[in-house]
């Protein structure tokens, strides 16, 4: 045994001197290292299969995480569009709002509807201008398309609007086609209101513009408040049916201008109803 031993040592001395003097077992070498790659590539399996298996595994969590922060910043941006698209809106309406007041000769200050009366058989809302103001008792408010409605209660920094739809709302009108006079009625529909004892004889026809007739002393003059889009005509009765688009939308409108006729009629009035 320990001859056999010996023998091998002195094998590879000799190998070793004569592979470093002469190169004679390189090509061996070579060979032997690729006979010997599978064996290395077997050994190292194992260990690639791990990491890959970890990288996996890393990279899933990393890809749920990376969704998880792309969900929240679409999240984010649809929040900014749908912001954007509300503000644009706003902007185009505070736009024809203040295109409305070019056209009128009163003094007018714009006010935004903060909140809208519970109750479902009352046509009012709140608006954000009160005594600090100017604002007064029976002032006209009117949005960018026609009269929308009147003050009926007034603090110091809000006030309460009564609807022209309201059934307690009463503006008197005037055809503009043929001047005639009456009284136009809230109905508790936002899309209607209804003259009141008009007479068969009367001359209204559909498409008529009824605007403010100026008397009553709330509503200025010449404002536009609907368009005729019925007229029920009953034979053997006194008087006929007539009912009117509002001209203002007074679901939609979240702007409008409240009418200051002239300086001295409202510091007036504006002492009145601080006064009550």
């Amino acid at each position: 045994m320990l001859t056999q031993f010996i023998l091998l040592v002195v094998l590879s001395v000799v190998l070793m001197v004569v592979d470093h003097r002469y190169s004679y077992l390189s090509h061996v070498r070579v060979w032997l290292n690729v006979a010997a790659t599978p064996i290395y590539w077997l050994a190292d399996l194992p260990s690639q299969i791990v990491g890959a298996a970890s990288e996996a595994v890393v990279s899933r969590g990393e890809l749920l995480e990376e969704n998880t922060q792309l969900k929240a910043k679409n999240l984010i941006l649809e929040q900014k569009i749908q912001k954007l698209a509300s503000l644009t809106t706003q902007n185009r309406r505070l736009r024809q709002l203040l295109n409305s007041s070019e056209m009128v000769n009163e003094q007018v200050v714009v006010a935004e509807i903060v909140g809208v009366d519970p109750d479902p058989f009352s046509h009012i809302v709140m608006i954000n201008k009160g005594s600090v103001d100017g604002v007064f008792l029976g002032q006209a408010i009117v949005d960018a398309r026609g009269v929308m409605g009147q003050v009926i209660e007034v603090s110091k920094v809000s006030s309460r609007v009564m609807l022209v739809t309201d059934t307690s709302s009463r503006v008197p009108v005037q055809n503009n086609r043929t001047g005639y006079r009456a009284i136009a009625a809230g109905t508790g529909n936002p899309d209607q209101l209804e003259l009141l004892h008009i007479s068969n004889t009367a001359d209204f026809k559909k498409g008529d513009l009824l605007t403010s007739s100026g008397l009553g002393q709330h509503y200025p003059a010449g404002y536009p408040l609907g368009i005729v889009k019925q007229v029920i005509y009953k034979p053997g009765q006194p008087f006929s049916q007539v009912f009117v688009q509002p001209a203002a939308e007074v679901n939609r409108s979240r702007l409008v201008l409240l009418i200051f006729r002239n300086k001295n009629n409202t510091t007036g009035k504006q002492q009145e109803a601080n006064h009550q």
